[in-house]
């Protein structure tokens, strides 16, 4: 299994990383795995169907 830590979910997404600490306190964003030292992580495969489901939402003119 690969998990991403909020940096890597900040590169994966596009943003930057206090824009991805806003990103996964959003209800609509997978809940984290657990919490290590290094903070939250979350499972690689869910993020990627939260961007997939964010790009279709802007694409659609939706609003995040």
């Amino acid at each position: 299994m690969q998990v991403m830590a909020l940096a890597e979910v900040a590169e994966h997404l596009g943003v930057s990383r206090q824009r991805a600490a806003v990103l996964v306190d959003r209800p609509d964003f997978p809940a984290p795995l657990d919490t290590l030292t290094v903070g939250r992580i979350w499972a690689a495969a869910d993020v990627r169907k939260y961007a997939a489901s964010r790009r279709q939402r802007l694409d659609s003119g939706q609003d995040e």
